[in-house]
């Protein structure tokens, strides 16, 4: 079968002949591969070289953001038919009795670093025609999510963020008694980026209930800012107003996610987070030199205003059903919108899109078109 794979150490990308795989065990599902999301961790695969090849190979098949459609299961699979859609998660589980996260079943939250990524390390990827993977690591999407069901994997990014953020806020028992399904109503979000992490992050915290802005590099009028404003939520350029003219005219913000990757820019917004205000940092910066930063004033702002800084990564279970709930509201919501975020390549373009400029928000390879 074809795939789409990367040799790190010449940094190379090609469309390679793989193996079909068969199902070996019970509990296995035979997967046929519909959409691949391509993110910024897969560029940068790419262009640094830094994925990791499973073990025996000096190619990393890639692909982690997936939507799959069931053709075969295994004598023991419980839950999944053949005709179903699923989206796999990403991480699994280190091999290490000691890490109690991983044999909880949280390996988002792994104390070793030993854990597996599908697509990134020392497993591969989706982006092929055919996988084989377990049933607990695939989650059931609903037909009628087929053709944005590829977001649900970066949406949990979201997701979990905003399940960070509520686990960390019952430090303010006042806020305890408000409304489980709409955690930010009276609340002001400020959203750093307007990619698919940033704007799908905005969709989420509308839903929520915060009074969302989106705060980012490109002037107005543009496509993301549509859609930004489409849901009902504010976009403002950092072009046309700085930090500081932002907190003068808006005010102080309860919650800040952090859509962008940029370390700098990080310390220059926390002037807009509000007291007791939780800033969540979702992106991961590229190694840049030595910067300015006041860290006096930094560290005495974050312990005056009693404020936390909360680095989020990776998904459980927990989250990408609640990702799959959420992207089906938003499709309620806003289709339109939704359906703005993505456009679709045929998979012969891979190096294009891998590899090039090729504008969109989402851009996805698609094995089987719609």
């Amino acid at each position: 079968m074809q795939a789409i794979a990367v040799v790190p150490h010449t940094k190379t990308i090609q469309r390679i002949e793989h193996t079909e795989p068969r199902i070996l065990r019970p509990q296995q599902v035979k997967l046929r591969i519909l959409d691949v999301g391509v993110c910024g961790t897969d560029k940068e695969i790419c262009q640094s070289g830094f994925g990791t090849p499973p073990d025996g190979d000096d190619y990393l098949i890639l692909g982690h953001e997936a939507l799959a459609e069931v053709v075969e299961i295994g004598t023991a699979v419980q839950h999944l038919a053949p005709g179903d859609l699923v989206v796999p998660v990403v991480r699994r589980p280190c091999p290490h009795d000691e890490c109690v996260a991983c044999r909880a079943g949280r390996q988002d939250f792994c104390q070793t670093d030993d854990y597996t990524e599908r697509g990134i390390k020392s497993m591969h990827g989706y982006m092929t025609e055919f996988v084989v993977d377990e049933e607990r690591y695939l989650n059931f999407v609903p037909p009628n999510l087929r053709s944005v069901g590829v977001l649900v994997e970066p949406l949990t990014i979201a997701e979990k963020a905003i399940a960070e953020m509520q686990v960390i806020q019952q430090r303010l028992p006042w806020r305890n008694q408000l409304d489980p399904e709409l955690p930010g109503k009276g609340l002001k979000a400020l959203v750093l980026g307007s990619g698919p992490i940033g704007i799908l992050g905005a969709m989420r915290l509308q839903v929520a209930g915060f009074e969302t802005y989106v705060y980012s590099r490109s002037l107005t009028p543009n496509p993301k800012a549509d859609i930004v404003k489409s849901i009902g939520a504010t976009y403002i350029s950092t072009q046309e107003m700085t930090v500081e003219q932002l907190v003068k005219r808006f005010g102080t913000y309860d919650l800040i996610y952090e859509a962008l990757g940029a370390g700098p820019v990080i310390f220059e917004i926390i002037q807009a987070l509000g007291p007791n205000g939780i800033c969540i940092l979702t992106g991961v910066p590229e190694p840049i030199g030595p910067t300015s930063i006041n860290t006096a004033r930094l560290i005495h702002q974050l312990v005056m205003h009693n404020q936390v800084f909360c680095g989020t990564v990776n998904a459980n279970p927990v989250v990408f059903a609640s990702a799959i709930q959420h992207l089906g509201i938003f499709v309620q919501r806003w289709p339109q919108a939704v359906q703005a975020l993505i456009t679709r390549h045929p998979i012969g373009n891979f190096e294009q899109v891998m590899l090039g400029k090729v504008g969109g928000i989402k851009n996805v390879l698609a094995f089987k078109q719609i």
